[in-house]
């Protein structure tokens, strides 16, 4: 991969600028000159050709934040060439599968190790859901993240609370020890020179060391709400498939899921609690084709790859040992004191301390309105 140039910098950005002139129209211009300082070398006639007059007056205009931009955007790629780079649409780095969909950004700023670029996501999966997961939901998040990378996937996802940083967190512990491998891609809907949300800041970090950050926006982007819907396309773009691990009917994890079928991917759903609000969304796609996932080796049957091997049993619902009693009569959904006390018979103070012996070694999560519920693990 070529670095650009100072001059072909500014192209690229300028051609990002002009009012009215959006992603489509710009590719119809690429597609007709050539590169971006190619198009603004045209006359008034020739671009006439391919835009409208309002757009061609636009294009002739040097945008006023022009220099600043590439001054900022020069000065953020020297700083460190070794990890800062920009891939943009003539680039032999720029990933087919993004190309072949309908709205692929112009530029990609990525940030992370020169070793690993995005035409290394063959084998790959994007892992979505809920900001506001359940104990469980997080738990297999960062089970199934795990367990992809120790098979050799690298895992997509969007940096946002809940299930996102569960599946980067997992994607990385799994990936330890393996330096070859592009363990996970965070999209996200800022500058890369930001970190959103605040507290995935040492998360960012982590991915930035065996990992790529991904953006298609300027740097200093603040987080804008309609960007983050926006930045799915690239995760379902990017990806082999898309698994949905929690999320409520109205939800981006959804937008993501619809992408990748128009994008004509498999989409994977792991059910949940009919109880559970962040279950709704899952069961929904269930019924919609979804393919019902409990394992990741359901994930490589459908996507017909074969796993590496593995360290560690992925995550299941078979268990190869008695469970405790305790456990086996809280079953899967959230149960109150009151309910536990009804259904082993036992007293309230022996309950809460056998609740609370579990929920610090991590079995048992505590829930909002005095709930508890167990927590599997891979």
């Amino acid at each position: 991969m070529g670095s650009l140039s100072r001059d072909e910098l500014q192209h690229w950005l300028r051609l990002t600028l002009p009012p009215g002139v959006g992603d489509g129209t710009s590719r119809k211009l690429l597609a007709a000159f050539g590169l971006p300082e190619a198009i603004f070398a045209q006359s008034q006639a020739a671009l006439l050709q391919v835009v409208s007059q309002a757009q061609a007056n636009a294009l002739a205009q040097q945008p006023p934040e022009l220099d600043a931009l590439v001054e900022q955007t020069w000065l953020w790629l020297q700083a460190a060439p070794e990890r800062n780079r920009i891939v943009t649409l003539a680039d032999a780095a720029y990933p087919a599968s993004l190309l072949e969909t309908a709205d692929p950004p112009l530029l990609l700023y990525l940030m992370g190790p020169a070793q690993f670029d995005l035409t290394q996501l063959g084998r790959s999966l994007a892992v979505v859901g809920s900001r506001n997961p359940t104990p469980q939901g997080a738990s297999n998040a960062r089970a199934f993240g795990r367990a992809l990378t120790e098979s050799g996937v690298s895992v997509v996802s969007g940096l946002a609370l809940g299930i996102d940083g569960a599946a980067h967190e997992g994607a990385l512990d799994g990936a330890a020890g393996n330096d070859k491998l592009l363990a996970t891609v965070a999209v996200v809907g800022t500058g890369l020179d930001r970190v959103y949300p605040a507290r995935h800041r040492q998360l960012a970090h982590r991915i930035a060391q065996q990992g790529l950050l991904v953006s298609e926006l300027p740097l200093g982007t603040p987080p804008l709400t309609q960007n983050f819907p926006k930045r799915n396309r690239i995760i379902a773009g990017l990806t082999r498939g898309t698994l949905v691990v929690e999320a409520a009917l109205q939800s981006g994890s959804l937008i993501t899921a619809r992408l990748a079928v128009e994008q004509g991917k498999e989409v994977f759903a792991i059910p949940g609690s009919i109880h559970a609000p962040q279950a709704r969304g899952c069961h929904a796609l269930i019924r919609q084709g979804a393919k019902l996932v409990e394992t990741v080796k359901d994930i490589f049957e459908d996507l017909r790859l074969e796993p590496a091997p593995t360290k560690h049993v992925a995550p299941s619902s078979a268990r190869t040992q008695e469970e405790p009693p305790l456990l086996a009569a809280m079953g899967h959904d959230p149960v109150s004191l009151d309910a536990l006390v009804a259904r082993t018979g036992w007293p309230a103070a022996q309950l809460q301390a056998q609740l609370l012996e579990m929920e610090l070694s991590g079995e048992v999560a505590r829930l909002p309105g005095g709930l508890f519920q167990r927590v599997g693990h891979a």
